[in-house]
């Protein structure tokens, strides 16, 4: 029984369809025309009582059922009437006999005031106005996802609650998209009724006259008169759903349901109701007017304005009620439970001092939080990491122009920026001639000066890279994400990289983890790479390459050269410039003697040399770094894919800022140019 449930609409569409192609006899038949009444009327009076749009999401799809039913039903009765002679059952009949009232030609004028006032009026207006709703509604999603990105850093909202306003917003863009293209039906199916019924006069006349046995009158008593009813039964319930389809494009704006918004908004103002009340009274002077009418309607809404009036006068009295006072904070911690929030940090923070508050406060013009959005963006895009939550707090022990960075509770960088100035750097090599405060700017620690808004196009038209305050503040959050991207990606953050990928390769994913490997190790293998900035956007070849060697080799870190090995082309993007790239190589005897060193620890590996012999390696690191400092952007040195990571790991605490690569980490059609060597004698 369950299961026939669950497929009831199947079921349902199956059975509209035989209605085209099985002929139904007429208790069938009415029982059927009923149900579309039934349908109909309910739809509309659904639409009536949601309060938006997406409470009823399969609208579109009802639209298109309930349309192709009444081509069924439509053809049902067709063949009724031309078969049997005009008889097509008692709602029909009854119909045609009722609201024809003996007169065909008047039913028939009737029907098609019905059509063309479905057709004209309801149905266009209704398609216009979903064309229109699902084209702003496309053009508002950026704006909502900002907005949804900003409460987010701003820490107004949760995770949860983001990620549930970015699927009503995708919802109701699909549902208004749907729409524009649903309403196309209702206008087809107004059309198809015009058709269906002229060809069913033409067929009953033709009928009568190749067959004979009646005369012109008894044609349009008996066929007319059932066409007649048939197009009305059937246009009555597609009207009701044309209104229904205009009533639920329309309710975008509204917020309680349709009988209660009329309610509220009608009767908000009574003096617009006295107003009516009185013009109605106005037209007693009208000669020919009906006097007794215009003075029982008119008296009527004056009196109820009056009512509506005092109604509102009459504001009851509240008793005061005293404020509860919050507890104090020794009461408030005398509750375990209380203490708990004390123990929560959160993964990023930016503390300002009074002066930067304005920064942050949208009416005053700061726009910190749709910098902060953007930053997300940026990161998703470039290492395909969505970073965690910025939490934004003002700090009274702050100086009140320093700002403070955090990372898990703990202080990272700092620095101070003038919220009325601007910084400027002199990168042009000239004598410096503007005026300013020196400072050094927080970042890159380049001198500079802060100066002010006057002196700005001065500035810029002598070759100073000049840089508002709040740039500075969100440059330095970017580079302490990006050095401390490995700290940010927990299990939770993997967790939620997953669910996504899981959407376009599920395979993939359920294959690999945890069958191959676990969380944990991935975990590990896509933060070896964040620590060294390799984006981990590419999913795709990250879980494969895993895949195919993590069922024999269980070294997390051995995993990451291979993975690296496969984003060779990312790799390659990322440092080399025009199709070459400048390095640093390093002697052969330096990689023997890192190989003949590499020692075995379970299931991990690292090298083990004499202090004087490290010492000498990381004097001949440093001094070429040094002496190609002016040449190299950034000191980039190539070794053997075995060496790789472990002479990464030989000098990182002395120069953090070295790029290490594998030949085989760079694509075949990259030109190496060795600029320099590392050596020892």
């Amino acid at each position: 029984m369950k299961k026939i449930l669950d497929n009831v609409v199947t079921i349902f569409i199956v059975l509209i369809i035989f209605l085209i192609i099985i002929p139904l006899n007429t208790v069938l038949l009415d029982a059927m025309l009923i149900l579309n009444i039934a349908v109909s009327l309910g739809i509309l009076l659904l639409t009536m009582y949601i309060k938006e749009p997406l409470e009823f999401s399969v609208f579109p799809s009802v639209l298109l059922i309930t349309t192709l039913m009444r081509i069924g039903l439509n053809v049902a009765s067709t063949r009724l009437i031309l078969a049997n002679g005009g008889d097509a059952g008692k709602i029909i009949k009854a119909f045609g006999n009722y609201v024809i009232g003996g007169n065909p030609i008047v039913g028939f004028v009737i029907f098609i005031i019905i059509v063309i006032a479905q057709f004209v009026v309801i149905t266009k207006g209704a398609e216009r106005v979903s064309e229109v709703a699902a084209r702003f509604t496309l053009d508002a999603m950026p704006g909502k996802q900002m907005a949804i990105d900003a409460d987010l850093n701003s820490g107004l909202i949760s995770e949860e609650t983001a990620k549930e306003r970015r699927q009503k917003i995708q919802r109701e863009a699909d549902f208004y998209g749907a729409m524009d293209g649903a309403t196309k039906f209702v206008k087809g199916d107004a059309i198809l009724a015009i058709i269906i019924v002229f060809v069913n006069c033409i067929g009953g006349i033709i009928i009568v006259l190749v067959q004979g046995g009646h005369t012109f009158s008894q044609v349009l008593d008996i066929y007319i008169t059932a066409i007649v009813g048939d197009g009305l039964v059937s246009q009555i319930s597609s009207l009701m759903v044309s209104t229904a389809t205009g009533m639920i494009v329309t309710r975008a704006a509204s917020v309680n349901n349709l009988g209660t918004d009329l309610k509220t908004q009608f009767l908000s103002y009574p003096i617009v109701i006295s107003i009516s009340g009185g013009a109605l009274l106005a037209l007693t002077l009208v000669p020919g007017f009906p006097v007794v009418t215009l003075l029982l309607l008119g008296g009527g809404l004056i009196a109820c304005g009056y009512v509506l009036k005092r109604q509102r006068e009459q504001v009851p009295v509240e008793e005061a009620v005293e404020p509860e006072l919050p507890p104090s904070e020794t009461e408030f911690y005398k509750d375990p439970e209380n203490i708990y929030s004390l123990l929560n940090i959160e993964p990023i923070e930016v503390e300002f001092g009074y002066s930067l508050v304005s920064l942050l406060d949208e009416s005053k013009g700061g726009n910190f939080l749709n910098r902060v959005s953007m930053l997300r963006r940026q990161y998703a895009e470039e290492f395909g990491m969505v970073i965690p939550t910025v939490r934004l707090r003002d700090n009274p022990e702050l100086g009140v122009s320093e700002y403070a960075i955090k990372i898990k509770g703990e202080f990272i960088a700092g620095g101070e920026v003038l919220a009325d100035r601007y910084l400027a750097m002199n990168q042009t090599g000239e004598e410096d001639t503007i005026e300013g405060i020196e400072t050094v700017e927080p970042v890159f620690k380049i001198p500079a000066k802060w100066i002010t808004e006057e002196d700005r196009e001065k500035a810029l038209l002598s070759g100073y890279s000049v840089i508002d305050p709040l740039s500075v503040i969100v440059t330095h959050l970017s580079e302490v994400i990006k050095s401390h991207m490995h700290e940010l990606f927990g299990r939770k953050e993997l967790t939620a990289l997953l669910e996504n990928y899981k959407q376009y390769n599920k395979e993939l994913v359920e294959d690999t983890v945890p069958e191959i490997i676990s969380m944990s190790d991935l975990q590990k293998v896509l933060c070896n790479l964040l620590v060294e900035q390799i984006p981990i956007r590419d999913l795709t070849t990250i879980l494969e390459t895993l895949s195919e060697y993590g069922t024999s080799v269980k070294d997390t870190d051995l995993l990451t050269e291979y993975v690296r090995q496969a984003l060779k082309r990312t790799i390659s993007r990322k440092y080399a410039r025009e199709g070459k790239i400048n390095v640093i190589t390093l002697s052969p005897d330096i990689e023997n003697l890192i190989m003949s060193n590499i020692k075995k620890a379970g299931n991990t590996s690292y090298v083990s040399l004499a202090p004087d012999v490290l010492q000498k390696i990381v004097s001949a690191q440093l001094a070429e770094e040094q002496k190609l400092a002016a040449s190299m952007d950034e000191a980039i040195v190539l070794t053997s894919p075995v060496v790789r990571f472990y002479y990464k790991r030989l000098i990182e605490q002395f120069s953090s800022n070295a790029v290490v690569l594998s030949y085989s980490e760079l694509n075949s059609d990259i030109t190496v140019m060795a600029v320099g060597n590392i050596t020892i004698s």
